[in-house]
């Protein structure tokens, strides 16, 4: 009898590490992207530690997550880096047995995964967001009158841009969004890995450098609060972080973001597991908690992103949740698109083409007027935070 107690006691230890096992799980994402409040809470629910690494850029993640070794048991991935590590056999085939709330998810945006995950395999979405135009909204009305920003051509037509430049223009040191977005413009098939398409897009950013004050990727969101720049091409998190910073300062400044009616890239961060996870129970145990519907609203109204649980949406904030720049209407919503990432031969000609285009290297820059745009070299840094 005495031996049938000590044998229960150890199965519950495995149960429930306050009754004497630690449980552990480890996750790389970006920072502040989960609310602290929630991950205290997985903790006191389970009892599993969590310990939440960060990264800030692409070239971060890659320095951190090394596929065969056992770091991390989920990483939070942007839908290319997904897309790459799945083909080097990085992660593991989700048991979607394990995941009690994947029945919550967005079909809609589970389908757009699949561009990069084929069969949603390996990962489920976490957020996702748009590219799109940031912009001071009393900077836009003096220069556009009260329609404000809504197409691509404020942009991309030089002569509209050129009306911006006195109080600042940022572009997103991003090729992978602003090739994508030139061809878009041009009626080039955004998914495009034709070099002579690539080249097409440098060129048209080209003739607009002179009316662009810098190539900034973060730096870009206190400056739109500060009004040290009016106008920028940037994601949908940064836009609302602007936005915010600017009201908690109380300095006038208005913030708008939009996805212009022309349709804009959709960005997907996801939640998969890696192939060495050395804490496979612990990392399903908190996937399947971030995806509670109540849960993911809360993450949402933390980040200011939409998450990819279609039945959070009655516990999010109607401020929220009746924000066209972070839930946008179902007509806008089929007007984002997702491209592929770019092969390894692909990417030389991105990297080539956008070192040309920052460099001011090349003999055709559009003549006129507007500042000299802000030196800016170097890969560019796949910063979306």
């Amino acid at each position: 009898m005495r031996r049938a107690a000590i044998i229960i006691c150890a199965i519950a230890a495995f149960a429930h590490p306050a009754l004497g096992l630690d449980r552990t799980v480890n996750i790389l994402s970006w920072p502040d992207y989960i609310d602290a409040n929630v991950l205290q809470d997985f903790t006191r629910e389970t009892g599993i530690k969590v310990v939440y690494d960060t990264y800030d850029s692409e070239e971060a993640f890659d320095a951190k997550f090394i596929p065969g070794k056992a770091d991390y048991d989920v990483v939070d991935v942007s839908g290319p880096l997904l897309q790459r590590l799945i083909k080097v056999g990085a992660y593991q085939r989700l048991d979607k047995s394990k995941l009690s709330n994947i029945k919550g998810l967005w079909p809609e945006i589970m389908a757009r995964l699949a561009v990069y995950d084929p069969g949603n395999q390996y990962a489920v979405n976490y957020m996702w967001f748009t590219t799109g135009v940031a912009y001071n909204v009393e900077k836009a009305k003096q220069r556009l009158g009260d329609k404000g920003i809504l197409s691509w051509d404020a942009v991309f037509k030089p002569e509209n841009l050129r009306k911006f430049s006195d109080c600042g223009v940022n572009f997103l040191d991003s090729p992978e969004d602003m090739f994508v977005i030139a061809m878009k413009f041009m009626g080039v098939n955004p998914e495009s890995k034709r070099p002579e398409d690539i080249h097409r897009a440098a060129e048209a950013l080209i003739r607009l450098k002179p009316f662009i004050k810098s190539f900034n990727s973060s730096e870009y969101v206190n400056a739109l609060a500060n009004g040290d720049i009016c106008l920028a091409v940037g994601w949908t998190g940064d836009a609302m972080q602007a936005r915010n910073r600017a009201m908690d300062a109380s300095n006038g400044v208005n913030i708008n973001f939009v996805a212009p009616r022309e349709g804009a890239p959709m960005s997907m961060d996801n939640l998969a597991i890696p192939k060495e996870a050395p804490h496979v129970v612990e990392a399903y145990a908190l996937i399947d908690y971030l995806l509670r519907p109540e849960v993911a609203a809360r993450n949402s109204k933390a980040s200011n992103l939409a998450n990819g649980v279609a039945t959070s949406k009655s516990f999010l904030d109607k401020a929220i949740l009746d924000n066209p720049s972070i839930y946008p209407s179902d007509d806008a919503l089929r007007g984002l698109y997702v491209v592929p990432g770019n092969d390894p031969a692909t990417q030389k000609t991105v990297d080539r083409e956008w070192a040309r285009i920052k460099s001011g290297n090349n003999g055709n820059i559009a003549k006129g007027g507007g500042p000299r745009p802000v030196p800016s070299t170097g890969k560019p840094v796949k910063s979306r935070r």
